[in-house]
């Protein structure tokens, strides 16, 4: 330990190294950030006890720089893995044990494409200290005013100008050094999301799996665990564990999961495959407010697919409760997004998620063809933010729902697709008819416990199913060069 120039206090100093092996490469940032946290921790602990530093303690988040002096193009094909234009780029790294097969295939693919090293050392950015508590259980940052300084006259806190969303949202200029963006967050950002993820979600980040189900109702996740405790009584599944809110995790079919004591806001339920390759459940409850919360955490994961597999109203009178919607299509209703991407922006459907969605229900209806149109539609589905829109004077609405061509109404699909859109996440959206409000039909206590009793284990098995199939193929596939700009970030 030294104090710099700027009396601070901060770790022994450590020269950038050159890399052209990723797995060397990440494991440097490994030893970095663990060197950075580990520093941080031992100072926030001695400081509890024998009150305030000398100085200023301060330790740097670790990056990875890539230079090309070259307008040579890599691989074409992919929407991901080279740089656009020749210069240098950064990229800030937080936990890199959690994102290590991420990042070692992110970094593969620049040092391939560009015939150049890596380089990785400490960044300019502090690392505050909130972030470096959330990784140790037996620590917790005190309130204002229960130490007799400032912390932050101590510690960096969270900075909001390094945590925002402009990269992602295409309005960041260039780094403080004039380096470009390797990657679509800050570390900062990505430590906030992880942060909130376990408190929305009542699990930790490591549980999350790369295929993420969103629903709204919580007779989805009752299904799912029927579903994951009879994967694992099969060894043939390639399940491994279930976990549950609390992080409650079980490996056999019978063991029991204890009860948390109060429940998150956003239960959260994780079927575990080797490599993160199983399938987390979400549920988001109703309304666009919780489905933007929830995809502005999660995506800092990187999933490689998020579905939405929740109930809608049908808005045709062709349709039954119980038929199926295969969104291609959404009316922005929410107003949640309006700020960071304009309803003008089309959302297209992505088609290798439209045809596994499509082919799960045929694998599990057992209907093919046109006889799929018997209980499937596809088509544009509406999302608002108002549950009672009903009630309105229906003048309006409804002739908005009848000139796009609605066939479905939600308050989370639009949402979780846009937020998909915006943060380069594959996404699309399979809805079941709960009701038809439209043509009399609604939701009332009776018919809805039994539609939900017929219909929600179907749903649920179909939208497992779908990842399934997205799990199966190659991940060049899935992402999309449609969700890219002009000048994107080389990592996915």
């Amino acid at each position: 330990m030294h104090i710099d120039p700027q009396f601070f206090l901060t770790p022994p100093e450590t020269p950038r190294d050159s890399f052209t092996d990723a797995e060397a490469a990440v494991r440097r940032l490994e030893a970095l950030y663990v060197q950075a946290r580990d520093f941080l921790l031992q100072q926030f602990r001695e400081t509890l006890v024998k009150g305030r530093p000398e100085a200023r303690v301060r330790a740097y988040y670790p990056e990875v720089r890539l230079t090309t002096t070259s307008h040579v193009l890599g691989d074409s094909r992919l929407s991901f893995g080279h740089v656009a234009v020749p210069g240098t780029y950064t990229a800030t790294i937080t936990r890199p044990d959690l994102f290590h097969s991420y990042l070692v295939q992110q970094l593969e693919l620049l040092i391939r494409n560009h015939g150049v090293p890596v380089l990785v050392g400490p960044s300019s950015t502090p690392m505050p200290i909130h972030f470096a508590v959330t990784t140790d259980t037996t620590l917790s940052v005190p309130q204002e005013g229960v130490l007799n300084f400032p912390l932050r006259d101590v510690f960096d806190v969270p900075d909001l100008t390094t945590m925002d969303d402009d990269i992602v949202n295409g309005t960041a200029g260039l780094n403080p050094d004039g380096s470009g963006h390797l990657a679509p967050f800050t570390a900062q950002r990505v430590d906030y999301s992880l942060a909130r993820l376990s408190h929305y979600t009542a699990t930790l980040p490591e549980h999350f799996q790369n295929h993420v189900l969103f629903t709204n109702y919580q007779f989805y996740v009752d299904e799912f665990e029927t579903f994951a405790r009879a994967a694992l009584a099969d060894p043939a599944s390639g399940y491994t564990s279930f976990v549950a809110p609390g992080n409650a995790e079980i490996t056999a079919a019978d063991q029991p999961l204890p009860q948390v004591t109060r429940m998150p806001q956003m239960p959260t339920y994780h079927l575990k495959r080797p490599g993160a390759q199983g399938i987390t459940l979400v549920n988001i409850g109703v309304g666009p407010s919780n489905a933007k919360t929830a995809t502005d955490h999660i995506a800092v994961l990187r999933p490689h697919a998020w579905l939405m597999v929740g109930h809608c109203a049908g808005l045709r009178n062709s349709q039954s409760l119980g038929d199926y919607v295969l969104a291609h299509a959404y009316l922005r209703e929410d107003h949640v997004l309006d700020a960071d991407l304009p309803v003008w922006v089309p959302i297209p459907a992505l088609a290798e998620i439209q045809i596994a969605l499509e082919g799960a229900v045929a694998d599990v209806t057992k209907l093919e063809g046109y006889e799929l149109k018997r209980i499937m539609r596809t088509g544009t589905v509406a999302t608002i933010d108002n549950r009672n829109w009903e009630l309105r004077d229906q003048s309006g609405p409804v002739q908005r729902l009848s000139q796009s061509r609605a066939i479905a109404l939600d308050m989370e699909s639009a949402t979780i697709a846009a937020n998909g859109f915006r943060f380069r996440v594959p996404y699309g959206t399979l809805l079941c008819v709960s009701d038809k409000p439209l043509h009399g039909e609604l939701k009332l206590p009776g018919m809805a416990t039994e539609f939900y009793r017929a219909q929600v284990s179907r749903h649920l098995l179909i939208g497992v199913r779908a990842m399934e199939k997205l799990r199966d193929m190659p991940l060049e596939r899935i992402h999309s060069r449609k969700l890219r700009s002009f000048e994107e970030t080389a990592f996915l």
